[in-house]
């Protein structure tokens, strides 16, 4: 798979603070990629330094295929979209205007305008000033001018900062189809853990400048693996099966109800043949997966890094 951003060893130092330590970025082309991280950990200070607006410390920058210099920023720039922090406007301006004045700078014809209000559902719209948006209007209308000339990626830091949860169920839809209807790559930065959740397909977790997980959210989710509740008919011979196999069993809200650390399917297969063969009448056996904010809080926390 074609990675659209690869970063090698990147580093920015202020002084003695290490904002972001030795980072290897793989963004796959084609993926909503979730970079995800509390504030202060490095996220924004790596999305400036992959558009330019920052220089690293140390490190390689490469976007859609070439390593990123002085020499073509420009021209690398112009097939990537961004959203950094709040979105630029002029509340003076209508929103139609404010897409011209971005169209002319980007050198995109004008006609596209109309293809990302289509996109953002700002159309009918269009002739409204910008200072009479709501907040999600107008986030809606900052996406709509990184869209302009149809980029490869987009770089969207915290998108939904801010917004009420219509406004973020909204931008959460729009960008979760942002492959599929623009064909473009979309990496995003968020601390809302439960709303990435629902439409990235990758996940970088960085903290304190570090990378602690990057891969598919699948394969996050195989190291989530959380505590298992045991129903059972007979608590007492169950509890004695546990002691036996020196597995901690805390009480899950109901005498019949155990609730166990994680376990490994080959344990809980084993489990089950000896409990059913010592009599403690196995009702059900339910895992619960950890969300990603508690995978988040666990990586974060002790700041060791899933392989």
């Amino acid at each position: 798979m074609t990675n659209i951003i690869e970063t090698k060893d990147l580093c920015k130092a202020y002084g003695s603070h290490t904002a972001v330590d030795h980072l290897d970025l793989l963004v796959p082309e084609g993926s909503v990629y979730g970079f995800i991280g509390p504030n202060g950990a490095g996220k924004s200070t790596t999305m400036k330094m992959l558009l330019g607006l920052i220089h690293p410390t140390g490190g390689t920058v490469r976007l859609l295929g070439q390593r990123m210099d002085a020499r073509n920023r420009l021209d690398i720039l112009r097939r990537t979209g961004s959203l950094i922090e709040s979105p630029a406007g002029y509340a003076h301006l209508t929103a139609q205007e404010n897409l011209q004045i971005v169209a002319d700078l980007k050198q995109v014809p004008r006609k596209d305008i109309d293809r990302v209000l289509e996109i953002v559902h700002l159309k009918e719209y269009r002739r409204r000033k910008v200072g009479q948006y709501s907040l999600g209007m107008r986030q809606r209308l900052g996406i709509a001018q990184a869209l302009l000339g149809s980029p490869k990626l987009l770089v969207l830091d915290e998108p939904t900062n801010g917004l009420d949860p219509a406004g973020i169920q909204e931008m959460r839809s729009l960008i979760a189809e942002m492959p599929r209807t623009c064909g473009a790559t979309v990496l995003i930065s968020s601390h809302l853990l439960s709303e990435l959740e629902m439409i990235v397909d990758h996940v970088g977790i960085i903290n304190n400048g570090q990378l602690l997980f990057q891969g598919p959210l699948d394969k996050l989710r195989r190291h989530s693996r959380g505590n298992i509740l045991l129903e059972v008919l007979n608590p007492g011979p169950a509890r004695r099966v546990l002691g036996a196999a020196r597995i901690s069993a805390c009480d899950g809200g109901d005498p019949h109800c155990l609730q166990l650390p994680a376990l490994p399917e080959t344990s809980v297969a084993e489990l089950v043949r000896q409990l059913a063969d010592q009599g403690a009448g196995v009702v059900g056996v339910t895992r619960r997966t950890r969300t990603l904010e508690e995978i988040f809080l666990s990586l974060t926390e002790s700041r060791k890094e899933v392989v």
